[in-house]
């Protein structure tokens, strides 16, 4: 979810405007995000970067055994989220933090809308729940302009998801969707749905 936030590059206002082909790509992105660029428009370069490191760091967690390596609804999931905003929250505050993360949940409503696929599923309701969730845990883990290692960070959260402290989607070893009483949400019945009844679970939930 975090790799669109990668357009931010685009937007960044370094003096008094934009060029030509970023204020075009400028256009193109949701109202909510262009207002963040808008009143944030010194701190979007920096989101850039933690965006970029966030996935390079998630990727690498998902390679691993830290995790379970799942992306979608996951703890690697759940990981990129609070790590993203556990950096965000040390190089530009936590309400500039906090708000980047809801406009990009904002736009998400109309990723489903256009059927865009988002880390390789349609995104809904309970996926929004579960990254603003996640995002809160990882705002209360660093604080602005307070030194922490990445490697301690990133321990800091694994133990958090290994705890039960952050939210996953509920699934069976297969990798399918179970409702809170563990019936098989099948694949056709979540076709077109914002609303479904996916399951969220804390982040130690053994499969």
């Amino acid at each position: 979810m975090i790799k669109k936030l990668l357009l931010i590059v685009f937007l960044f206002l370094s003096s008094f405007g934009f060029s030509q082909s970023n204020w075009q790509k400028f256009k193109k992105l949701s109202p909510s995000k262009r207002m963040w660029v808008v009143f944030h428009p010194f701190k979007a370069k920096k989101a850039l970067i933690i965006s970029k490191e966030a996935n390079k760091i998630a990727d690498s967690i998902k390679k691993s055994p830290l995790l379970d390596n799942d992306a979608a609804g996951g703890q690697v999931d759940a990981f990129r989220h609070a790590y993203w905003m556990a950096r965000l929250h040390q190089k530009i505050g936590k309400s500039a933090a906090r708000s980047l993360g809801k406009a990009h949940e904002k736009e998400n409503y109309q990723t489903y809308k256009k059927r865009k696929l988002e880390d390789g599923v349609v995104p809904d309701k309970i996926s929004s729940t579960m990254d603003l969730f996640n995002n809160e845990i990882g705002l209360s883990l660093t604080q602005k302009n307070r030194k922490t290692s990445k490697k301690g960070l990133v321990y800091k959260i694994i133990n958090a998801i290994l705890a039960g402290k952050l939210k996953i989607i509920k699934k069976d070893k297969q990798g399918s969707f179970l409702t809170c009483d563990d019936v098989l949400i099948s694949r056709e019945s979540l076709k077109g749905k914002w609303e479904n009844n996916k399951c969220l679970v804390n982040s130690n939930y053994k499969k």
